[in-house]
């Protein structure tokens, strides 16, 4: 971005100082970014990562489904990185219990691939709130290639 100093001369300003003016005053509220998620009728789990999401200013849309087989096939989630809900925002899968504030990197990043998993139902995750277990939040492609995005 291109600007002026004080001293009147034009100055390239770093993206990330562009970033943060065009994003309005310090302390504007954000927009409720929405995310849908698909979850069994019976996954008390689901229902927790939910309620973790929408205090985490997620707009949480649950689609209650008999089984979520066939919207995992849909997204090419690696059967190694499936667990209990599989869900959608920005463009990105989101499989599992990854944190509220991962999802929100994601989004904010925009990293090549089809989405984050946190594979299994690792006990500490959000919705889980059992402590203790460290776990790995995947990034994957529709290919199957996945990499660490984030360890927990």
């Amino acid at each position: 971005m291109i600007g002026h100093g004080n001293d009147g001369r034009e100055r390239i300003w770093p993206i990330a100082l562009a970033v943060a003016l065009a994003a309005g005053p310090i302390g504007a509220p954000a927009a409720a970014q929405g995310i849908t998620v698909y979850e069994t009728p019976t996954c008390g789990c689901c229902v927790g990562w939910d309620r973790h999401l929408r205090s985490n200013g997620f707009n949480v849309t649950a689609r209650v489904m008999s089984d979520v087989s066939a919207i995992k096939d849909k997204f090419r989630i690696p059967d190694s990185l499936r667990s209990c809900h599989t869900a959608v925002a920005g463009g990105y899968v989101i499989e599992g219990h990854v944190p509220a504030d991962t999802i929100k990197r994601l989004l904010r990043e925009r990293p090549p691939g089809a989405g984050v998993a946190a594979p299994g139902m690792p006990k500490s995750a959000p919705g889980m709130d059992m402590p203790g277990e460290p776990y790995r939040v995947m990034l994957f492609s529709v290919l199957g290639i996945s990499s660490v995005y984030e360890q927990r």
